[in-house]
């Protein structure tokens, strides 16, 4: 069942949507670089015996395992709420909305001080307009 929002409710979550966004863009951020250093330390190997009895790569996968759990843990968050998370690098969200009697997805994108554009359930993002004055 989809959750519909109104300008106003979907504006009150814009605080909390935005901490949320930046919290699974420091994730995605350590997650390249443990992955980054993962790939190092696998070349390393490659061509040096490990010591024996135990595995260079634990901890880091480990690491991994652990921010892949609690980014998937703040995704599943958004979907709980109704909140459509479009994009993590652009911060870009939607909320369904029924809007002059028409379903369409109030649209905000991190930086924006609140919601000002919407656009149709199958146009995405380029076909955002402006909300008009009511």
């Amino acid at each position: 069942m989809t959750t519909f929002f109104s300008l106003a409710e979907a504006n009150a979550m814009i605080p909390s949507v935005k901490l949320d966004i930046e919290k699974l863009q420091g994730i995605k951020q350590q997650y390249r670089e443990k992955h980054d250093e993962l790939q190092l330390l696998k070349a390393y190997f490659r061509k040096h015996v490990p010591p024996a009895g135990r595995d260079p790569f634990f901890t880091l996968e480990c690491e991994m395992d652990f921010l892949q759990m609690e980014g998937n843990t703040i995704v599943k968050s958004f979907e709980l709420k109704g909140v459509q998370l479009k994009d993590i690098d652009t911060g870009l969200v939607d909320f369904p909305a029924i809007w002059n009697g028409h379903e369409v997805l109030l649209c905000w994108r991190q930086g924006e001080d609140s919601i000002t554009h919407y656009h149709g359930m199958e146009e995405g993002f380029a076909g955002r307009k402006k909300l008009a004055e009511e």
